[in-house]
């Protein structure tokens, strides 16, 4: 049998894990993985085909029924069993998160326990599978309805949480009695393969979880418009959101598609401005800002406005930026294009009228002469309709608009076409009430930074997405339904 990886000029060059094998590629392409804190190429993966599409859905297909015939208990063992594993592995892991995504070390530690907390909790679940028994208009009858699995569930994952993701999608559903083929993002697909490589060593059966690897392009699209997937659940851009859309459409698939967003951060004038001030910086700066709800625009009232922002100015200005395999503050943005995007809005915005409090410049000097650096920045702007107030930035830089009072904040927070997170600062009990009526986001924090809860739902609405993750609604996306009618005359 073929190992996971061969060394090839001496970096690491993965194989696609299909049906428990580690198997190359019908086509002999390779895509680099970058270290965006050096620059440094440091694996390979197969740039994955569509008859390697193919291989790995049919795969799946057909480990399906076995799967799902398995008492729930056990599956929930495999996925306890796996989770206890990546926590065994819990350093290496991290550092592997590091290597290819750039997250400091702290955070990559984190995101490790989280992705091992995601299957235990789907575990949890085993014995919670629950469905109804009615009664029948008719004499002698019942009426059963069951929640039973969809099939071969896809799973495309986003680059700035590549173990989180995959173990928040592939643990529902596995548990649920699908069977699942993750590509995780081109960027970032080695944590991936690293976790398929642990399943294998716990009895997972074969064809159960399939981990394969290419461009959303190809492999991408050939996994959604294979016609014996069924459920997609996609962590991504809206872009990528709607060519999922377009491309499931033929065949009907169930989509679950986790689009983005752009949070807006109010500040009341009876806010605690030490507490706001400590949420706004952990929420904006975390991972690079690269998180879909973090802090991406604020609303800070006039009376409070220059305190405010003069603690959180200075309050950013101490962040530490540095080498992320140390326990920094801020790493490095992904790559060179999210680098160059960031600097793009933050000129444009500059153009138009904002002023830039701190940072604002690519970092370039001593050890920030490789990899994708950017100072975390603050600016100001009177314009809710600039691009940097409506377009995501996913990265180390927050605009702030000074605001008359709590109604315009709410209104301008409105004022987007994303609806996926949003944050509340006000020690009023009023204001808390409308805001849970009037914010058209599907996920608010109130006086506290963000951060979800594996228990809860993570949700969005209008271009941040279709259907949800986590707790028992999430879970419950990965059934669907059977109504069987029994009569005993």
């Amino acid at each position: 049998m073929a190992a996971m990886k061969d060394i090839v000029k001496g970096t690491d060059r993965y194989r696609h894990y299909i049906n428990g094998e580690w198997v190359d590629s019908t086509v002999k392409e390779w895509i680099e993985v970058e270290n965006p804190a050096t620059g440094a190429v440091i694996a390979s993966v197969p740039r994955g085909s569509s008859d390697d599409a193919d291989r790995a859905v049919v795969a799946a297909y057909q480990a399906q029924p076995a799967w799902e015939a398995m008492p729930p208990i056990a599956r929930a063992q495999l996925l306890k069993d796996l989770a206890r594993l990546i926590l065994e592995n819990r350093e290496r892991l991290a550092r592997q998160v590091i290597a290819e995504q750039g997250k400091p070390l702290g955070e990559a530690r984190g995101e490790i326990e989280g992705a091992a907390l995601y299957l235990s909790y789907a575990a949890e679940e085993a014995r919670r599978i629950t469905g109804d028994i009615i009664p029948s208009d008719n004499p002698d009858e019942q009426i059963w309805i069951q929640r039973v699995a969809h099939g071969v569930v896809i799973a495309l994952t986003a680059w700035n949480y590549p173990a989180g993701l995959m173990c928040r999608k592939m643990g529902p559903a596995l548990l649920a009695g699908n069977t699942v083929v993750i590509k995780s993002h081109e960027g970032t697909p080695t944590t991936a393969l690293e976790i398929a490589q642990l399943s294998a060593q716990i009895g997972f059966p074969r064809g159960v979880l399939n981990v394969v690897s290419g461009t959303g392009e190809t492999m991408g699209t050939a996994l959604v418009k294979h016609p014996l997937s069924r459920l997609i659940t996609m962590t991504g851009s809206v872009r990528a959101g709607r060519a999922i859309f377009r491309d499931s459409a033929e065949e009907l698939k169930i989509l679950r598609l986790e689009l983005g967003g752009k949070a807006p951060f109010i500040v009341a004038e009876d806010a605690d401005i030490g507490a706001a001030v400590r949420a706004a910086v952990l929420s904006r700066f975390e991972n690079c800002g690269q998180i879909c709800i973090c802090n991406e625009r604020m609303y800070v009232h006039r009376k409070i406005a220059q305190e405010f922002l003069d603690r959180f100015t200075a309050a950013v200005k101490a962040l530490k930026v540095g080498d992320p395999t140390t326990l920094v503050d801020v790493g490095p943005k992904f790559s060179a294009a999210e680098l160059e995007k960031v600097e793009r809005m933050v000129e444009v915005a500059r153009n138009h009228g904002a002023e830039v409090l701190t940072g604002g410049r690519r970092l370039t000097d001593g050890p920030f002469s490789r990899g994708h650096w950017y100072e975390p920045t603050v600016m100001t702007v009177n314009d809710n309709a600039m691009r940097i107030m409506q377009d995501e930035i996913f990265g180390p830089v927050v605009p702030v608009m000074i605001v008359g009072d709590f109604d315009e904040g709410m209104r301008l927070a409105n004022e987007s076409q994303y609806g996926l997170s949003a944050y509340v600062f006000t020690k009023d009990m009023r204001r808390m009430m409308r805001l849970v009526r009037e914010l058209k986001f599907g996920e608010i924090y109130v006086n506290r930074p963000g951060g979800d809860a594996v228990h809860a739902h993570h949700a969005g609405m209008r271009h941040s997405g279709i259907g949800g993750e986590d707790g028992k609604y999430g879970l419950d996306a990965y059934f669907q339904k059977k109504t069987i009618y029994v009569n005993y005359a």
